[in-house]
């Protein structure tokens, strides 16, 4: 990574977007890219006439530029610390850092003006993970940092960034503890106890971006035989046993991901017999399972697209899946049903839903439409930002 920046220049009304805020260069806009730059390195941009607007992180693809600032500031210890201190600020406000509640995300990348970082906080434990080479070589600036905020207690720091950096960077990054090590996993979320295996689970170990839906889960779980599929750790069916569920059935083809959601079903609910756990395929589950043998079924899938390439394939995707569902489940029912794809937008989404429950011929009324928690914020630039959609749908 070279020490002395360079400045790269937009063609001739490449600016535009810049100029409205959004943190995006593409590598089409630029008119030359300068021999003496490295994956990561900071630079400067400018237009065509020679205006500085301002730093960025530079990085081979089609977005070619990361912008950190729209200014004169410096990119420095100081400028992290900043950052980070204002995205703490933010989630006190929100009132999400509480003695029951110590799982939240702390940096949601472009949300949080800091693109290609994410931070997900778990008790004393902070998960960093880059999305960038240029947050790749900052992460040790940003470990000090997060372990030196006021009013919460970071002591250690783990770096998981194997699978999100551009594999083209051949950065081969180390997941590893930078500062400090855990030795207890376990996080709490209003008021209920997780393990978290921010080591070899997927993301940063836990998916703290369905906090608000699990909790409204819980509010229509009471009396109701819930089966929740891709259950991954078993958030969903944590609250759902907390709301009075009648019985819980958690469905993941991954035999690991049965046992951590049997451990927390267990870490809250010991020897609870309502909870049973089942490693399967969840289109053959589905296939197989009796209709009406569920009132409420919760459809959280991976990304079925994580490029707009395999679009087609997922929307194909999303549809079997839903109709799957609305024709199994009982007069009466509830589905939540969600898309974590940021390459399907809301109404693509949405249409697929519509047209599953269109070939089941069941009447479907949309009870609520689902996105992101506020620890997951938007960037009012950067519309991109928004990936998580939901529906809780009500299906006589």
């Amino acid at each position: 990574m070279n020490s002395n920046i360079t400045t790269l220049r937009l063609r001739r009304g490449k600016e535009e977007s810049l100029d409205r805020f959004h943190p995006w260069v593409f590598s089409g806009a630029l008119v030359a890219m300068p021999d003496n730059i490295d994956e990561g390195d900071l630079v400067y941009v400018e237009t065509s006439d020679g205006r500085r607007i301002g730093t960025g992180h530079f990085q081979i693809g089609s977005i070619a530029v990361r912008m950190l600032t729209f200014g004169d500031e410096a990119i420095d210890d100081n400028f992290y610390r900043r950052r980070l201190e204002e995205a703490l600020r933010l989630r006190q406000a929100l009132g999400l850092i509480r003695p029951d509640n110590d799982a939240y995300r702390l940096v949601h990348g472009e949300g949080d003006f800091l693109p290609g970082l994410v931070v997900d906080v778990y008790g004393p434990t902070a998960v960093l993970q880059a999305h960038s080479p240029g947050m790749h070589f900052a992460r040790d600036i940003i470990a000090r940092q997060l372990v030196n905020l006021p009013d919460i207690d970071i002591h250690n720091v783990y770096y998981k960034s194997e699978t999100t950096l551009p594999y083209k960077a051949h950065l081969d990054p180390q997941n590893q503890y930078i500062i400090g090590s855990a030795e207890n996993d376990i996080a709490t979320e209003n008021g209920l106890r997780f393990r978290i295996d921010w080591l070899r689970g997927q993301k940063t170990g836990f998916f703290v971006d369905q906090r608000d839906n699990r909790s409204l889960l819980e509010h229509y779980s009471r009396g109701r035989k819930v089966l929740n599929m891709f259950c991954y750790t078993g958030g969903f069916s944590v609250y759902a046993m907390r709301g009075g569920a009648a019985q819980v059935t958690s469905v993941d083809s991954s035999a690991k991901a049965i046992t951590l959601t049997d451990a927390n079903i267990e870490l809250n609910f010991p020897g609870d017999t309502r909870h049973k756990a089942v490693a399967e395929d969840a289109f053959k589950f589905l296939d197989n399972m009796d209709s009406n043998a569920y009132d409420l079924i919760i459809l959280d899938p991976p990304a079925f697209a994580k490029h707009r390439s395999a679009l087609r394939n997922a929307l194909r995707g999303y549809q079997k899946l839903n109709a799957k569902a609305f024709e199994k489940i009982s007069s009466g029912g509830i589905i939540f049903t969600f898309s974590c794809s940021q390459a399907v937008s809301k109404e693509q989404f949405r249409l697929a839903v519509f047209s599953a429950a269109a070939q089941t011929g069941r009447k479907v009324r949309i009870l609520h439409q689902l996105t992101q928690p506020a620890d997951h914020p938007v960037n009012i630039y950067h519309p991109e930002g928004e990936y998580l959609k939901g529906l809780i749908l009500y299906v006589e």
